[in-house]
């Protein structure tokens, strides 16, 4: 079997990225034929190392490139993503080689399109947002900061301005989304979609095609650990990811201070100097290596995900509750779904600074903090690990591969 892992980054940028470059490496540890595409470089350097056949697009996502038209033009339609596309999957046998697309809103463009969903080969798509739907990915509309549930591209929606930069940019993310659904041929042509929560499918299936497939396949985590972090014995509730409005950072700023409670911010964005001035007395980490963020980790009482959007399957959360660490997390994040209200963390409603102050004094309560964290660390049992991850995740390619081929596509893709 051959796997074309589509990218818009191929280095780690965030949850999506890893799990892309995560994959490809470990695809190619199981024997597979690997090609990793990434609409901007440079690539991981452990794939090559690795072996993986790897591709770089360009040296500038959409939003880096100091050349705002190139820019604007690559960002609607990439040719050369899709000739680098096209040209991998001339390469090999169609009968055996599937495209894995993690993103295309940063870099590979709508180009991408009619390629992957040629009949030529199979293809799978993975929902790490919801920029097949919605023109600015996350049915969110920023200057009334609350979810939107306009109809993308109807008429309330090209006359709101719910852009995060401006109304331009939000009528060239139209004209992105326009080109996408008609001659980009997405998302009506893709019919094999894995998804990573229940509630995103809820959220996506109905602008997809009747004819489409779905697989439930959550995002993978590390090995668990042979011991709980103590939780009972922390301070610290831990704030972790992008400082940016629609995550919330604010909000847990200000529940924190009216708690009475410490927090961390792990992560960079626009939004902190409006963390600052809500919780003068929270600590302002920034981005951390993985050693030192492990460090503040093993410190936290509790993980806070108060995003305000719908967000997908965050990686963050995932980690807390394998190494049993509650979570405090929104009810509108897909993240809801695999925490355990009142059993490994709590619910509350997304912005709502008071019942998050509740929760955090819930949480000072060391009985209950150990309670949580037993639980959290049982449910972190039931988690994927990568093992276990790219054996489902090739036997989704099996089935895929199987309807589209039948008998040819019988090939035996895992070595014995």
């Amino acid at each position: 079997m051959s796997v074309i892992v589509l990218s818009d980054h191929g280095y780690v940028n965030g949850g999506q990225a890893k799990i892309a470059i995560e994959s490809a490496l470990h695809l190619k540890q199981h024997g597979l034929d690997v090609c990793f595409i990434a609409g901007v470089g440079p690539v991981d350097e452990r794939l090559v190392q690795a072996g993986v056949d790897c591709h770089s697009i360009a040296e500038h996502d959409i939003l880096s490139d100091p050349k705002r038209i190139r820019a604007a033009t690559r960002g609607i339609w990439n040719t050369a993503a899709a000739r680098t596309v096209a040209a991998c999957i001339a390469s090999r046998d169609p009968n055996l080689t599937i495209v894995h697309t993690h993103g295309w809103a940063k870099a590979l463009s709508p180009s991408i399109g009619p390629v992957i969903t040629d009949l030529k080969c199979a293809h799978v798509y993975t929902l790490h947002e919801y920029f097949l739907a919605c023109p600015t990915g996350g049915f969110y509309h920023h200057a009334s900061a609350e979810i939107c549930t306009r109809r993308p591209l109807g008429f309330d929606c090209l006359t709101t301005n719910c852009d995060a930069r401006s109304r331009s940019h939000k009528a060239w993310r139209v004209a992105r989304q326009a080109v996408l659904t008609t001659v980009g041929g997405l998302p009506r042509n893709l019919r094999e979609i894995i998804y990573l929560a229940p509630e995103q499918r809820s959220i996506m299936s109905p602008f997809m095609s009747t004819d489409a497939r779905w697989h439930l396949l959550p995002n993978p985590v590390g090995t668990q650990p042979s011991e709980r972090l103590a939780v009972e014995h922390n301070e610290i509730f831990l704030y972790i990811g992008r400082l940016s409005p629609e995550k919330g950072a604010e909000v847990a700023a200000r529940a924190a201070r009216l708690a009475g409670v410490k927090i961390a911010f792990c992560g960079e964005g626009e939004s902190r100097t409006a963390v600052e001035n809500a919780n003068p007395d929270a600590m302002m980490l920034g981005w951390l290596e993985p050693d030192e963020l492990d460090s503040w980790v093993r410190r936290a009482r509790c993980l806070v995900f108060p995003s305000l959007w719908y967000e997908c399957y965050p990686l963050v959360v995932a980690d807390a509750l394998r190494i049993g660490l509650p979570v405090i997390v929104s009810r509108s994040s897909v993240a809801a779904s695999s925490i355990d209200d009142g059993v490994t963390g709590l619910h509350r409603t997304a912005g709502d600074v008071a019942a998050w102050a509740d929760a955090m004094r819930t949480l000072q309560s060391n009985e209950i903090a150990l309670s949580f964290g037993q639980a959290a660390f049982e449910a972190g049992k039931k988690l994927l690990d990568y093992e276990r991850y790219i054996r489902e995740l090739v036997s989704i390619y099996e089935k895929v591969l199987s309807r589209k081929y039948g008998a040819a596509a019988e090939a035996r893709s895992l070595p014995a």
